[in-house]
Order: structure tokens, then C-alpha cells, then sequence
């Protein structure tokens, strides 16, 4: 498989952008930064971020997009949360476990003028019959639209500790995850996939992490069960495999959501796992309370 190409001779730098986030600076004088609100850097204050980015709205808005993933939008918040991790259009992007696409539809059409993308799915061979007809679905959906993706590369998930197909250490920008984590805690694999998303990025580049968010002090079997993260658990495991915690962000909190269902966070929408059992309750609540969390590869 071809690997990603992230020379853009015409981009900053990841670290110089990184900079300019935390102090608030304009990149070029064309650039426009707030602070988001609920948005903090550890020991440093208010995280500011970008707020102006044309190309984002515009892929956000295109017709790619179907009514029912836009209808989310309102829980997802996917302008502010791309823009606090810190995308731009010339990056090299990696989505991990990309799902159904919710984000890929956005990221695809948004990075293809100027930047790389690529997502990591379940291998091909071994796993379970799930994962690989996961993997086959994704192929055939992203095959029947070429003018999005046709520039977008399909690769795997780690192995060992290591993208086997992904580029070399060191050649990717920017890597986002959406509530993935608590299936990784559950199956043991976190901490070799955290290795490897430290490996895979440049030296500065960023790791940004969405994932359902458990009450402190959550036992880590309550977490496997429920499917509910503690940001500590997730800190500590990003910080043992080299990547610190840049900033956090309330961007997808819910407060409404008390995180005691019986069938844990598949309860709420969209999956409803008791079906039309206090379907209404959980509707009112919405999706899930969440965790944004931006690291970075020292």
C-alpha cells in the first residue's frame, strides 16, 4: 500500500502551529483565534483555537453528507472539534477506526485539495467475521464515491505496537479517535495502539481523543462494562506512551447524562440498546457526556 506523503512545503509547522494556538497569535495575519469557551491547557489557562476556516464549513455543508448525520452535528460539534485539535486543509490526517464514516465524510473531502488522509480499519485477514466485513463495508462504501475518496488511503490498525501499513515513524501531523477508547480498554489493546499513534507522528504532532467520559474514581471494570472512560485513565495510558495532555475541552459535555443506564452508554441514542424501554428519557438526554482531550508527542 502507498504510503502517506506529508511534505506540503507551504504549510507551518506543527509545532510553530502549536505554538500559536496556546498564545493566542494570528498565523500570517490571515488566521482568526478565540478562546472556546470550556476550553483549558493544563498549567497554561484558556486554550485558544482557530475559529475561521472556510474549507471546514464547506465540507460540513456539502452534499456528501446525508440529513441523518447532519441531525447529529448538534452532539457531535465536529467544526469545534476538529478546529481544537488544531486541523488545517494541508496536514496529514489519520482517523482510527473510522466506523461508519461520520467523520470520514467530513475529513475526506475537506483534506483531498492540499492534504493526506487516511484512516486504519480492521485487517483484512485474522480478527473476527465482524471486523472483517466491517472492513469490506467500509471498502465498498468509500469505492462507489471515488470523487471524495479516491485520494484516501486505507490502512490497519496497529500490530504490536505499530501501523503496519501506514508510513514510516515520525510522518503524520495530526491522528483523531471517536469513541473508540473504551472498546480498546476493553480488548486490551490501548496501550499498544497508543504506541503506535506516538510512533506514527511527527515530533509535535497532535492526538486528539472524543470518548464517552466516566465519573472519577470509576473502577476500570465499571469502564469495560459501561463503556464510560475516566479522562485520569486516559491521561495516565497517553502519558506512559509518551503523549502529554496539551488541552481538554468541554466541547461535547452533556451534563444531562447521569452515566448510571442499565445497558451503560449504548442506552442513550443513536444505538438504544433497550429498545423502546424509556426510550423517551433517553432521547431527552441526548447522546452521550464526553471527553475532548488534545495530546501531543514531545
Amino acid at each position: 500500500m502507498q504510503r502517506m506523503n506529508t511534505t506540503h512545503a507551504s504549510s507551518p509547522s506543527l509545532d510553530r502551529r502549536r505554538t500559536l494556538v496556546a498564545l493566542g497569535h494570528t498565523l500570517g495575519g490571515c488566521a482568526a483565534w478565540s478562546v472556546l469557551p470550556g476550553c483549558s491547557t493544563p498549567g497554561a489557562g484558556p486554550a485558544t483555537v482557530r475559529v475561521d476556516d472556510p474549507a471546514l464549513r464547506a465540507a460540513l455543508a456539502g452534499a456528501q453528507r446525508s440529513a441523518a448525520n447532519r441531525a447529529r452535528d448538534v452532539h457531535r460539534h465536529p467544526e469545534e472539534t476538529l478546529l481544537f485539535f488544531g486541523i488545517t486543509p494541508t496536514l496529514s490526517v489519520l482517523e482510527l477506526t473510522p466506523g461508519g464514516g461520520w467523520y470520514t465524510e467530513i475529513l475526506a473531502p475537506y483534506l483531498k485539495p492540499r492534504g493526506q488522509f487516511a484512516v486504519a480499519h480492521f485487517g483484512k485477514e485474522g480478527g473476527s467475521e465482524g471486523m472483517r466485513r466491517s472492513r469490506a463495508n467500509f471498502e465498498a462504501r468509500v469505492a462507489r464515491q471515488p470523487e471524495l475518496y479516491d485520494r484516501m488511503r486505507i490502512g490497519t490498525l496497529p500490530i504490536d505496537g505499530r501501523f503496519p501499513d501506514l508510513g514510516p515513524d515520525g510522518s503524520v501531523d495530526l491522528i483523531v479517535t471517536f469513541r473508540n477508547v473504551h472498546n480498546w480498554l476493553e480488548d486490551s489493546s490501548l496501550d499498544s495502539k497508543l504506541l503506535a499513534c506516538q510512533r506514527l507522528l511527527k515530533r509535535g504532532g497532535v492526538l486528539g481523543v472524543v470518548d464517552h467520559r466516566a465519573k472519577a474514581g470509576t473502577a476500570i471494570e465499571a469502564q469495560m462494562k459501561s463503556g464510560y472512560v475516566t479522562e485520569a485513565l486516559m491521561e495516565e495510558r497517553a502519558r506512559a506512551a509518551g503523549l502529554r495532555l496539551d488541552a481538554r475541552s468541554e466541547i461535547n459535555a452533556n451534563p444531562r447524562d447521569t452515566k448510571d443506564h442499565a445497558n451503560g452508554v449504548w442506552s442513550l441514542p443513536p444505538t438504544y440498546a433497550g429498545k423502546d424501554v424509556e426510550r423517551e428519557k433517553f432521547a431527552a438526554i441526548g447522546e452521550s457526556d464526553r471527553f475532548t482531550h488534545r495530546y501531543v508527542k514531545l
